[in-house]
């Protein structure tokens, strides 16, 4: 990300509640300051606003609205909609932009702003830049005769939900299957289970009962032992687990197995390539794991890592013409569908792709040999300078010469919390675990020092 951003990291701007600068007078300020800027195209812009189902949406949602309304933007109310819902709806209501208000799969203390083009893609980094240039600017308002409208989509849920079916093919069905779905009392929570029984499966959904606090709460796709416990209790064939904002998938498999998102890449990519529908290479991230790369070697299909952030695996994937790329996480980019990751269809395209062969979640994802892996997560500000403090960069180097060639080490700071995350991959996995935690007791040191 350019240095010079004072707001936007590399997922929109994401913070706690109440702390500047997720509060509900920068929020006015940030709606007036999206609107000016895409007035400058001479059209009155059309603006879409979708949430997940922490509390403080309401009062976000309300001051974007105001702030766009001030700028003379037309405001399209969704309500509770998946983060690539409003990307779809961003591009089939030809609007000019789409915000969403979520923190994606963090806990409900708090809350971002995630923004989408006219063709339901991020923001590129100079429209970003003219938005923050634009929040220096004193707050005003158009001529009263120029200020914008609101009105809500009614039907919001229902043409995403028609659009996600739409996406497989029309004889395929789930009929017979059972599925468990999480929907981490989120985003999804309405939708997600309603479309996988009109496409016949018996769903039993659990984290369906958003109240505004609990949404990822020991739920969903970062926490999906309550998943994998239901599954093994009710005898479903499969179970899915979706984000806050229903843009990371996880699955797990009828022995209460999770499945993550590099095991979802390679029985996509498995699939497609049978298919002819594999494009390009594969793209995942500098996390991804050694035995996926290993696995496309063997396939014959090139593989690319990226930086950490679906923003980086588009980019590659729009750079180098591939249609599949993601993250572990479960971030999913199934290009020749949609413009964004979006869980619901990658769950589709995998339970199609499972439909077409014949095969349960566990044979399909038992081909890819994982490499162990650990991630040690420290909770740490100022991660970047962490990261190069001098006694960690040596540590570091110690690490990757005990691994001596057998194994990867990731340090990082995470680019959506106050986190140092540290990842080692080689063959022996209490080698993986002790140098792990090595290099994170550096960073705990090397904490203590700086604060």
């Amino acid at each position: 990300m350019p240095v010079d951003r004072k707001y936007f990291g590399t997922d929109g701007i994401r913070g706690q509640v109440g702390q500047w600068p997720i509060t509900a007078e920068f929020m006015l300020k940030l709606g007036r300051a999206m609107g000016a800027v895409l007035a400058r195209e001479g059209e009155r812009p059309i603006v879409l606003i979708g949430k997940d189902t922490r509390i403080s949406g309401y009062m976000f949602e309300s001051a974007l609205e105001a702030g766009l309304l001030a700028a003379g933007a037309e405001v399209r109310l969704l309500g509770p909609m998946p983060t690539p819902g409003v990307a779809y709806l961003t591009r089939s209501m030809r609007a000019d932009a789409g915000i969403v208000i979520s923190a994606s799969h963090n806990p409900h203390q708090d809350n971002g702003i995630k923004f989408f083009s006219a063709f339901g893609e991020k923001l590129d980094d100079d429209v970003e830049l003219a938005i923050e240039a634009e929040l220096s600017l004193p707050f005003s308002t158009v001529a009263s005769e120029a200020i914008g409208k609101a009105m809500r989509i009614e039907d919001a849920s229902a043409r995403y939900l028609e659009f996600c079916k739409s996406t497989v093919s029309r004889s395929f069905n789930l009929h017979g299957v059972h599925l468990v779905v999480d929907c981490a009392h989120g985003a999804t929570y309405q939708i997600a289970p309603k479309m996988f029984g009109e496409l016949g499966a018996t769903v039993t959904a659990i984290g369906n009962r958003p109240d505004g606090l609990n949404i990822n709460r020991d739920c969903g796709s970062t926490s999906p032992s309550a998943l994998a416990r239901t599954v093994v209790e009710s005898g479903a064939d499969l179970g899915i687990a979706f984000d806050g904002d229903g843009d990371r998938l996880q699955m797990v498999d009828a022995s209460g197995r999770v499945v993550d998102g590099d095991e979802l890449l390679y029985v996509l990519a498995m699939d497609w390539h049978e298919q002819g529908r594999l494009r390009g290479p594969l793209v995942g991230t500098l996390m991804s794991n050694f035995g996926l790369e290993q696995a496309m070697g063997a396939l014959g299909v090139p593989f690319l890592r990226t930086r950490v952030g679906d923003r980086y695996v588009m980019q590659a994937l729009r750079e180098h013409s591939g249609v599949l790329g993601g993250e572990t996480s479960g971030h999913i980019l199934c290009l020749d569908r949609v413009s964004t990751g979006d869980a619901i269809v990658s769950a589709l395209q995998v339970l199609e792709a499972l439909a077409r062969s014949g095969r349960s979640l566990a044979d399909a994802a038992g081909g890819m040999r994982k490499v162990p892996q650990t991630t040690v997560n420290v909770r740490a500000s100022g991660g970047p300078r962490l990261v190069a403090d001098a006694e960690v960069q040596r540590v570091l180097a110690s690490v990757q010469g005990q691994l001596a060639g057998q194994g990867r080490v990731v340090l990082r700071p995470s680019g959506t919390e106050p986190l140092v995350r540290v990842t080692v991959e080689a063959m022996d996995s209490a080698i993986v675990s002790r140098l792990a935690e090595e290099l994170a007791d550096a960073v705990r040191a090397a904490q203590a020092r700086i604060t």
